[in-house]
């Protein structure tokens, strides 16, 4: 299965994907792709796969590329190796994406499922840029605006965690239990169709 967990600046998606990771083996997060170099202590495949841009027009090309945007002249983008990547691993597939990839992933693979995370106020999350202590002024007035602009894109996801101060085993209590859900969800097609078409064994 493939889970896309969104949320805007300030939300600690990433916190509450690693979180999630740390608590179990059965996912695995996808490493994204760009063009722009690497960076002093960064490794490929760890925190990008790094490759040339004409080389990232040419999986775009290709079909290479499930979701991609250029942002200051580089190409970002999830790889379709990835999804094998995860397959092969028998694991399920979590991205760490922004809204506008993860409409582009569900639209070529409807099953996705997308989870966005939040905090749980504007005045928290406001709070929570500010203390990370690494954005000016200007790029947080940015974020905050950015962060309304990606709200309004509740309606096409399936789920909705909070994750509240200091309550971040609670935040992945409610991943898990999401995707509880949907296991049940598929089990369910899957008996109904092996118990009435003779799909089963």
């Amino acid at each position: 299965m493939v889970f896309i967990i969104s949320g805007p600046a300030g939300s600690g998606k990433g916190t509450v994907v690693n979180e999630i990771l740390d608590r179990s083996d059965a996912f695995v997060c996808a490493v994204s792709a760009t063009s722009r170099p690497m960076l002093k202590g960064e490794q490929d495949g760890v925190n990008y796969h790094y490759i040339t841009r004409e080389a990232f027009e040419e999986k775009i090309r290709e079909g290479g590329v499930l979701e991609y945007t250029e942002y200051c002249g580089n190409y970002y983008g999830t790889l379709v190796s990835e999804f094998v990547r995860a397959e092969t691993l028998g694991k399920h597939l979590i991205l760490e994406i922004e809204v506008d990839g993860a409409t582009q992933i569900k639209k070529k693979y409807p099953g996705a499922v997308l989870v966005m995370v939040v905090p749980p106020s504007a005045d928290e999350q406001r709070r929570r840029l500010y203390d990370r202590g690494r954005d000016t002024e200007e790029s947080i007035l940015k974020r905050l605006t950015r962060a309304k602009e990606e709200l309004e894109y509740l309606s096409v996801y399936d789920y909705l965690i909070t994750n509240e101060t200091g309550a971040l085993d609670r935040a992945a209590d409610d991943f898990f239990a999401l995707v509880r859900a949907e296991e049940l969800r598929a089990a369910c097609d899957i008996h109904f169709k092996n118990i009435y078409f003779g799909e089963a064994e």
